[in-house]
């Protein structure tokens, strides 16, 4: 049993041991006191009005916690290391608070747990990190919208698996990417609504016999709506999987299209040119320009995402009941892939807001390619009522035999279509040389695009348009949603402050 007494003087025998300490409890307590101090010390402030507005506490009870209270310092707790000589954070700040009002201070813990106050500090951290990331994903709208409507009519080519598709616009990718951005703040609205509900009152699982107000806890710390089912209140923890998930798919999202403008920024696409603020240099190579910011966010998204599926990953198999699982060991995850998500999206901003285009290169690409012949068979179905069949099998043996002829798709002519033509339904066309020019003519090919959602510049103003007036109105949410905030504190402070000098 040598080991075992080994092992007995290494760590201790009483809790914590010394290797439990250093690899669960310190790391809990700095997360602690760096993110749930705040809203540990507001819980407390809300429980006391409480108490005493339903009569659970005197006059004289309540001035006195109000004066331990305020009595705390802050900034030492937040300076303070771990010792081992309370369990974590909540039982320094009780132990605290009774010195300071050693008769009354622990009635502030009347009809309340851990547990439902764990969560509710927890809840209140998130929702705070969620509108922080959904005002950098504002931000990040605001200037992709910006980024269209200045290239509204930047022709360009599409592409489809990987290949020249057809003639598009700079602007029209870059509203499928805002459209995409839009459904993932809905998703970050939506997990910001879900986490927004108080699960105060619940106590340890089954609420209390005390007559207090669940209601009115919600509040006086700003929650919209009460977990109303008190085991559900404490164990259940979709609401971090909810915004996990958001976070998981949004990063996901925003990595895709900054693998697009990576490569677009290379020699061969020559597409963008990043500023210079966003790229480095080569210690040995003077020519080269490393677009490193795209390359960082592709690595710091996948981060983020990573991080996001760890949290999943971490409640899948769990108990339902109160587990430190969905507690200490997860909210890190999750405010990291947070952090980076929102550092990502003002960064992807600035990059974005600042580059250059080469408009007159993408341009003069597309008038070679043969992304335009889409519009070559539907000229042909339109101007000689051929089935589009046909008119693809048309279309076809013209590129082909202009591909092996080394020509670009501009240089094809009226001759050469028909001779395919010929080839296909045994006549000429009835379509004319100019007919043709057009048919090959990305601009054209962009212009008479102009069904709802298609590439035309008038179309696509009209998306930046109503997107713009979304924008306006999520931000509006944004900002009453953090002024809801800011009052909360304000009161809460305002109303202990009072009795704490009266």
């Amino acid at each position: 049993m040598e080991y075992r007494e080994r092992i007995f003087q290494q760590e201790g025998e009483r809790f914590p041991g010394k290797t439990y300490v250093e690899a669960v409890l310190e790391p809990a307590f700095n997360e602690a006191k760096n993110h749930l101090l705040g809203p540990m010390m507001a819980i407390n402030k809300a429980h006391l009005i409480m108490l005493r507005e339903q009569e659970l506490l005197t006059e004289e009870e309540t001035k006195a916690i109000a004066r331990s209270l305020v009595g705390i310092e802050m900034e030492e707790l937040r300076r303070s290391a771990y010792t081992g000589q309370f369990e974590d954070l909540f039982f320094q700040v009780e132990s605290r608070l009774l010195e300071l009002a050693p008769d009354v201070a622990g009635n502030l813990h009347l009809a309340r747990s851990r547990n439902d106050m764990g969560i509710a500090i927890y809840r209140m951290v998130l929702r705070d990190k969620l509108l922080v990331a959904l005002g950098s994903a504002l931000y990040l709208k605001e200037h992709l919208l910006l980024f269209a409507q200045e290239h509204a009519e930047t022709v360009m080519i599409g592409y489809t698996h990987t290949q020249q598709a057809q003639p598009t616009t700079m602007a029209h990718y870059i509203m499928a990417v805002v459209d995409l951005l839009s459904r993932d703040i809905l998703r970050l609205k939506n997990a910001y609504q879900t986490c927004n509900r108080s699960p105060m009152g619940a106590a340890a699982l089954t609420t209390s016999g005390f007559a207090i107000s669940r209601e009115r806890m919600k509040e006086l710390l700003g929650f919209d709506e009460l977990v109303e089912n008190s085991y559900d209140a404490v164990c259940g923890a979709d609401y971090l999987g909810e915004a996990a998930t958001a976070v998981q798919l949004a990063a996901i999202n925003l990595g895709r299209t900054v693998q697009d403008m990576l490569l677009w920024c290379t020699q061969e696409f020559a597409a963008l040119k990043v500023a210079s603020p966003y790229v480095q240099i080569s210690s040995i190579m003077p020519q080269k320009r490393n677009p490193v910011s795209f390359e960082h966010m592709r690595s710091l998204l996948s981060s983020s995402a990573g991080n996001a599926a760890a949290v999943l990953t971490m409640m899948h198999n769990t108990p339902f009941g109160d587990i430190v699982d969905t507690e200490d060991d997860m909210q890190p995850y999750v405010w990291k892939s947070m952090s980076v998500l929102e550092q990502m999206y003002r960064l992807m901003a600035c990059v974005v807001g600042t580059m250059e285009v080469n408009k007159e290169g993408l341009l003069e690409r597309a008038k070679g390619s043969f992304a335009t012949v889409t519009e070559l068979a539907d000229t042909i179905v339109r101007t000689d009522h051929l089935s589009f069949r046909n008119s693809h099998h048309i279309v076809s043996r013209v590129v082909k035999e202009a591909m092996a002829a080394g020509m670009r798709a501009d240089e094809i002519s009226l001759e050469l279509v028909n001779r395919a033509a010929r080839e296909v339904i045994g006549k000429d066309l009835v379509m004319t040389a100019e007919e043709l020019r057009l048919a090959l003519d990305p601009v054209h090919f962009v212009k008479i695009r102009k069904l709802p959602g298609g590439p035309n510049a008038d179309e696509i103003k009209r998306m930046i348009t109503q997107r713009t007036t979304t924008l306006q109105a999520d931000a509006a949410w944004l900002a009453q949603e953090k002024q809801g905030r800011e009052q909360m504190w304000k009161e809460l402070d305002q109303r202990i402050a009072d009795w704490s000098v009266g």
